[in-house]
């Protein structure tokens, strides 16, 4: 079973964007820490499989973006590689 403040962090990942406030300011009125602080907590969630049974479609949604970001930094990284490897 998931904490409160982890049924908390998915619940606001459900709908921040129905918030007039700027996301960052909501997370520390909300959950009293910093946007990063946040970010750490919510890859914790994520990866704790009861997760998947408070919310499994904000979970898998949350997963597939996070594939994606890290696949496009990889992108990024392989490809600046590539192209110092072309200069030298």
């Amino acid at each position: 079973m998931l904490s409160e403040r982890a049924t908390a962090i998915l619940e606001f990942e459900r709908s921040w964007w129905n918030n007039d406030e700027p996301r960052d300011q909501v997370i520390r009125a909300r959950f009293q820490c910093s946007p990063d602080e946040y970010q750490a907590e919510l890859t914790k969630v994520l990866d704790d499989p009861t997760a998947m049974d408070c919310d499994p479609l904000v979970v898998r949604r949350l997963k597939r973006l996070r594939l994606r970001a890290r696949k496009a930094r990889l992108d990024g990284v392989a490809s600046s590689g590539t192209a110092e490897g072309v200069r030298g």
